[in-house]
């Protein structure tokens, strides 16, 4: 069976992304229309020694929601306190994470929308008025009675795959929201070879742009494939990718012309061969696939929805001219 790159998150694949992230703006490739209306906020803000706007950032897993906020905390030179939506079970937990915040400091909780809801409604007070009510004497002996607490002013810089889950009041107290886009190839490139420096890697300009094409958008597997791809070089030959040893190494290991993996190939083969093209439901396609309803939802679904190879329709999903073209059927 020939190898694939996954698309699940490893350790060893958040050290490297963590090594490979930008750390400022002027670093950052991509986006460039966030990258305006952040600079503006920062800026503002600074004039004003206040705190950056609370900020939501939305899209496909891999995108850099979570290396915006480091950048954000780096160019507004504050700390930077990072949690998720599933880690705070209670709302207690939740009050202490906002006490501990220092004045102007960052609040990274991804997943935010996996927060249940007595957590997120500590959040409402706390974003809009920097404060938390806490209640005091809640037992059967005395009456119970709330107590506000003043927060120092503070950002929360709040990460989503599925923006459509958020409530509407949580949705509303974020001033900054931004969707981000699948990178173009010409932008790939540009980090590949950024990495490939950072990494100690010799890669031509053919070599990135291959990696780059086959890299589904996204530079969370960019940076993967480029590491995979490294590997391949230096054992099969001098360790200097090249555009043939790019395409030799990414056929090797399933990732076809297009970035799709047998994962993605195993999807569309399942929706034109067992259900004759759709409309198949997520919870059966996942079923027939054997894979997690939420991960063909957040990591596939939406690349193959962009390159026009299902439709997603009332009654399910739907195979296009373009995926049986692709199957070769």
């Amino acid at each position: 069976m020939p190898r694939t790159i996954e698309t699940r998150v490893t350790e060893e694949d958040k050290k490297i992304e963590t090594s490979l992230r930008p750390q400022t703006l002027s670093s950052y490739i991509g986006q460039s229309q966030i990258k305006e209306g952040v600079s503006i906020a920062i800026e503002a803000a600074k004039a004003r020694g206040d705190a950056l706007d609370h900020v939501l950032l939305y899209g496909p897993p891999g995108l850099g929601k979570t290396t915006l906020a480091g950048i954000l905390s780096n160019e507004m030179g504050t700390h930077l306190k990072v949690t998720s939506g599933p880690a705070i079970e209670k709302s207690a937990e939740m009050a202490a994470i906002l006490n501990s915040l220092q004045e102007g400091d960052l609040l990274f909780i991804d997943e935010i929308h996996r927060l249940n809801r007595q957590v997120e409604e500590v959040l409402y007070p706390a974003m809009e008025d920097f404060c938390i009510d806490v209640i005091i004497g809640k037992d059967s002996s005395s009456s119970s009675r709330s107590v506000r607490l003043p927060l120092p002013h503070f950002t929360l810089v709040g990460a989503t795959t599925r923006a459509g889950l958020l409530t509407a009041p949580l949705r509303d107290r974020f001033g900054l929201i931004y969707k981000l886009e699948f990178y173009t190839v010409p932008e790939l490139t540009q980090i590949i070879m950024a990495s490939a420096d950072k990494l100690g890697v010799t890669i031509s300009p053919d070599g990135a742009k291959e990696l780059a094409r086959r890299s589904r958008g996204t530079p969370r597997l960019a940076n993967r494939i480029l590491k995979r791809v490294r590997d391949y070089a230096q054992v099969r030959y001098d360790g200097i990718i090249t555009g043939e040893i790019a395409i030799e190494a990414l056929d090797m290991m399933a990732v076809d012309r297009l970035g799709l993996d047998h994962v993605d190939r195993n999807i569309l083969s399942t929706i034109i061969n067992k259900f004759d093209g759709g409309p198949v439901g997520l919870d059966t396609l996942a079923a027939a696939t054997g894979e997690d309803p939420g991960t063909i939802e957040d990591v596939y679904e939406p690349y193959l929805v962009l390159n026009g190879f299902i439709n997603r329709t009332p009654k399910g999903r739907v195979a296009t001219e373009n995926a049986y073209r692709h199957m070769g059927l």
